[in-house]
């Protein structure tokens, strides 16, 4: 799996105003059923917010990766996203989050949706990779930045 084939431009987002975990993740759903035009924001929200009650997908070192496998989904869907401000993700570390990964899977797709965790996660845990997405200065810049990651091995 390739980030290319998960992430698209329009998916990604740099500058995020949003000030809080559930806004966060509520305006990502929105973002992402913007571009898969046959799930509900709600239902996308409802995924991610459940999963969260699992337990944080806030990693540590300013880093999220919020995800959710779908009835409705279709295929391994993803949104970058670098909020203008960091905000509280619950996260391991306890330091507040400021690159959110999303991820969206369909129900049955195990094996994908652990390849795709295990791909960003591999991606994020070089400081200087994560470093390259904070330093773009727009979106499509932190699409391209995306993009030129190799991942590491996770």
């Amino acid at each position: 799996m390739q980030l290319d084939q998960i992430l698209s431009q329009s998916c990604t987002l740099t500058g995020a105003p949003w000030s809080s975990k559930k806004r966060v993740l509520e305006q990502a759903a929105g973002l992402l059923a913007e571009h898969l035009t046959d799930i509900d924001t709600d239902d996308i929200f409802n995924g991610l917010i459940g999963r969260e009650r699992l337990g944080s997908t806030g990693l540590g070192g300013g880093i999220a990766i919020p995800h959710c496998r779908l009835s409705q989904c279709e295929e391994v869907t993803a949104a970058l996203i670098h909020l203008e401000s960091p905000v509280d993700f619950d996260a391991r570390d306890g330091q507040p989050v400021d690159i959110i990964f999303v991820l969206l899977a369909p129900e049955e797709a195990h094996e994908s949706h652990l390849q795709a965790l295990a791909m960003v996660a591999g991606m994020l845990q070089n400081p200087a990779n994560v470093q390259q997405l904070r330093v773009a200065s727009d979106s499509a810049g932190l699409y391209k930045a995306a993009l030129s990651i190799v991942p590491d091995k996770a």
